[in-house]
């Protein structure tokens, strides 16, 4: 049995070599062609994840520790029980090919070759499933599979080669080196439990003193390594990326807004999970679209996530953010009107104030005024102007919303200044003559008394009012007066003087609200005028001159006497 085993190892060993220099061979020609300039496009960006193998082909030393006792109940020289034990079996080889459906699971199978020079050997044959797990930035790619097959047994002493049951579980680590473009690796170890089973079926006797047959339950331990080759390539499916927006992005508190994910690189047999969250704001929805709950929400920016989810896996889910606005209410403003805009004293004119509310807000509204008084409520208001100064008065027109914020704005409204009083003037009124009495030039006689009553009357009328008396002489020569003449100048002052005393004596007038003046015109008369309170006499009336009365004495108006001239009765 020793030449059998020995053989089919070197059979084993002789195709790992072969396949080792094979790829050796093949690497030469792709270091030679890869110093050749190529027009092969540039290969496209790498995905997310990184391409893993298809296939794994792996050859390699393996080390087998069974564990297991046949018991022959033979005769040994002494006659006791002959119990036979497997030994270890150093020197073994190992071969697998594994195809891969996708980065992860795959299927296996797999040959054990364990020959050994003391009458035992043991060779496999299994398949199953395999699951690894590919790192690309370490390059180390732990890996477990769980086989099942048969396995040929012989020995432990001379039991012929039988086949029975076989079962594998275990596990390892490759390593993905830069050698062939990456197509060469190592299996670092790889570390299996075997059970195996064997029927040799019924015992006899071979030769004296041994009996062979009975059955073999094994359970072995199994340590291997040596080469990896990996052909294909699995591209792994783009990641799934994800970008979400809000619309409108900019709100009030209390405005509805809403949120929106798209996602791209999804995969259709899948369904997709979505999910938002956000903080000082209530974000509902498990689907694209999430609505947003601003009501109470104090002004600021928030920020919304959304997570899309397919599995657990990176590339399977992604998440997303986007900002959204909360502003401060705006403030209402106003504009104030006045009708009409010019008004006479006393009277009013009409405010009307427009207030508007970006969020439509509800608006209470006020009046202040810089005179006369207003009232009103809404938006309208009257502005009464009795007892307000001339000249412009500002309305002030105010609006508040119901979160307390404020606007103003004013108007003017002028109050016309009155109508000047009519400027006071000299008033003429009745003359009184004295061409009557040639006697006394100068006396006021019964004819002048209704002109002088109506003087009096006018200044008891008017008890601000003065009296001016201007005494005017003809040309005439005056009469003499015992042996002297008058002077023609004096006749005019004298008159003037006169006519005051009747209005003081006979009318009670003050005489401090009369005055006398002479004047130039060519008439025996005294020229009466009324002086109301704010006129100037010497502005309205030319040519005549202050008297000095001091100068003159008034003259009573006692009639002349004429004397009688009676005849000497004769004797």
């Amino acid at each position: 049995m020793l030449a059998r085993p020995m053989s089919s190892l070197s059979r084993i060993l002789f195709v790992t070599c072969a396949v080792g220099l094979g790829s050796l061979s093949l690497y030469g020609q792709d270091s030679s062609s890869s110093s050749t300039p190529s027009s092969t496009p540039s290969k496209p960006a790498a995905p997310a994840e990184p391409s893993a193998s298809r296939v794994d082909i792996f050859t390699g030393y393996s080390y087998l520790a069974p564990k297991g006792t046949v018991n022959v109940p033979g005769i040994n020289p002494d006659g006791s029980a002959l119990p036979v034990k497997y030994s270890s079996i150093d020197l073994g080889a190992i071969g697998s090919v594994a195809y891969y459906f996708n980065r992860f699971i795959g299927i296996q199978g797999e040959f054990g070759a364990h020959p050994d020079g003391r009458n035992d050997g043991i060779y496999t044959a299994q398949g199953g499933l395999i699951g690894r797990y590919p790192n690309a930035s370490t390059g180390v790619t732990p890996f477990v599979h769980a086989l099942a097959g048969g396995a040929r047994i012989g020995g432990p002493l001379h039991e012929p080669y039988t086949w029975g049951p076989a079962l594998t579980v275990g596990g390892g680590m490759d390593y993905d080196t830069p050698l062939f473009n990456h197509h060469l690796g190592l299996r670092l170890f790889q570390a299996d439990y075997e059970y195996m089973h064997a029927n040799f079926g019924p015992q006899a006797p071979v030769a004296p003193h041994y009996i062979f047959g009975g059955r073999a339950n094994i359970n072995a331990a199994r340590l291997s390594t040596g080469l990896l080759y990996h052909f294909g390539n699995i591209v792994p499916p783009p990641p799934v990326t994800y970008s979400c927006a809000v619309s409108p992005n900019s709100v009030f508190p209390g405005d509805p807004a809403t949120v929106t994910g798209t996602a791209a690189n999804l995969n259709p047999k899948k369904t997709a999970k979505y999910s938002w969250t956000a903080t000082g704001v209530k974000v509902t929805g498990d689907t694209a679209t999430g609505n947003i709950d601003t009501a109470g929400v104090a002004p600021g920016t928030y920020t919304i996530k959304g997570n899309v989810s397919e599995g657990v896996k990176a590339g399977q889910f992604a998440d997303c953010s986007t900002d959204l606005t909360v502003k401060q209410f705006e403030p209402p403003t106003v504009s104030c009107s006045a009708n009409p805009s010019t008004i006479k004293p006393g009277d009013s004119s009409t405010i009307t104030a427009q207030g508007v509310s970006p969020q439509n807000r509800t608006l209470t509204y006020s009046y202040t005024t810089s005179a006369g008084q207003i009232s009103g409520a809404g938006n309208t208001a009257t502005l009464t102007t009795t007892g307000a100064p001339a000249g412009a008065i500002t309305v002030t027109c105010n609006v508040v919303d119901d979160k307390g914020q404020t606007a103003s704005s004013t108007t003017n409204v002028n109050v016309e200044a009155p109508p000047p009083p009519p400027v006071a003037k000299t008033q003429t009124l009745c003359s009184i003559n004295f061409d009557r009495d040639k006697k006394r030039p100068a006396r006021v006689d019964n004819e002048a008394k209704a002109c002088l009553d109506d003087v009096a009357l006018n200044l008891q009328r008017q008890s601000d009012a003065t009296a001016v008396l201007v005494g005017n002489k003809a040309t005439e020569a005056a009469p003499k007066k015992g042996k002297k003449r008058v002077k023609v100048s004096d006749l005019a002052a004298q008159r003037a003087v006169n006519t005051k005393n009747y209005l003081v004596t006979e009318k009670g007038i003050d005489p401090s609200r009369i005055s006398v003046q002479t004047g130039t015109q060519d008439a025996n008369q005294v020229q009466n005028y009324l002086v109301p309170a704010g006129a100037t006499f010497s502005n309205d009336v030319q040519g005549t001159t202050p008297l000095d009365e001091s100068t003159v004495k008034a003259q009573t108006r006692t009639a002349v006497k004429h004397k009688t001239h009676h005849k000497k009765a004769a004797k």
